[in-house]
């Protein structure tokens, strides 16, 4: 008897090992909850935007919605870049003349799903369609269990950092959120999640993130808007926006905002 309680407790829960991606991960949250982030909770109508999408589709433009979207913020930083400095020190900020977006994108390694980042370099001087090839380009590849960022090969003091204790994992984090310079190298200066485009869901999500200013991309639902005086059902796309408090303040701020909301909305 004590046997077949011993053989079912057993049978009750599996180990799985944790890809080195996801060590990353965990350090970068940790690092991100010391960041001084505003959050900013929004609703974007994006019902003349999707139509707008679907006729350029119609055209035999393939664009897809993520795409259009990094489009669009890196449009809105290119003309207020301050929204994506760093910190250099306690008295000068630094500001990069192109944009490079961080996004996940959901790859299979060894039977698990693990979302790798990837970094589209110059996203201000691209068009949607050529953002859009570059992330269906990223899916189709193979990614392999060492890799931390998707499309670069790992190099070796890279694959050494997950074999690090913790303490040290945080002290590189430290080292390279000091130099802005290589943290815009290795991970950009900004960042866009995107789970609304795994799960329709009618609300936002709180991210974290070490990046100057991110975005948590939720779900498109339609929703009742008061338009010209009249209630009309809309599509909503939910937005979660982290920006720095120490690079940029409030006015500066909400001036940013409101040009990411005009290039979302009226599909500029």
């Amino acid at each position: 008897m004590l046997h077949s309680i011993h053989q079912n407790m057993t049978q009750q829960f599996h180990y799985h090992n944790i890809p080195p991606s996801r060590i990353a991960t965990f350090d970068v949250f940790t690092m991100g909850l010391k960041k001084h982030h505003a959050i900013a909770l929004l609703e974007f109508d994006v019902t003349h935007t999707r139509q707008h999408l679907k006729e350029r589709r119609k055209d035999g433009a393939k664009i897809s919605m993520n795409a259009w979207l990094i489009k669009a913020i890196a449009g809105a930083l290119e003309q207020h870049p301050a929204a994506a400095a760093f910190l250099y020190n306690r008295k000068k900020l630094i500001t990069f003349t192109d944009i490079n977006i961080s996004l996940l994108v959901e790859k299979e390694i060894d039977g698990q799903k693990v979302p790798l980042p990837l970094v589209i370099e110059k996203t201000n001087r691209k068009s949607a369609v050529e953002i859009t090839a570059e992330i269906e380009a990223a899916k189709n590849l193979s990614p392999e269990q060492n890799d931390i960022v998707l499309g670069k090969s790992s190099k070796k003091y890279e694959r050494l950092y997950v074999r690090l204790p913790r303490f040290l994992r945080l002290a590189v984090w430290k080292f390279i959120l000091q130099n802005p310079k290589i943290a815009y190298k290795n991970m950009g200066n900004a960042v866009v999640t995107s789970l609304g485009m795994m799960a329709k869901l009618n609300g936002w999500f709180i991210h974290k993130s070490i990046h100057p200013v991110s975005f948590g991309v939720g779900a498109i639902t339609q929703k009742p808007v008061v338009v010209n005086n009249e209630i009309k059902i809309r599509e909503i796309l939910n937005m979660t926006v982290l920006i720095d408090h120490d690079v940029i303040d409030g006015a500066p701020m909400a001036r940013f905002l409101k040009c990411l909301a005009r290039n979302i909305e009226k599909a500029e």
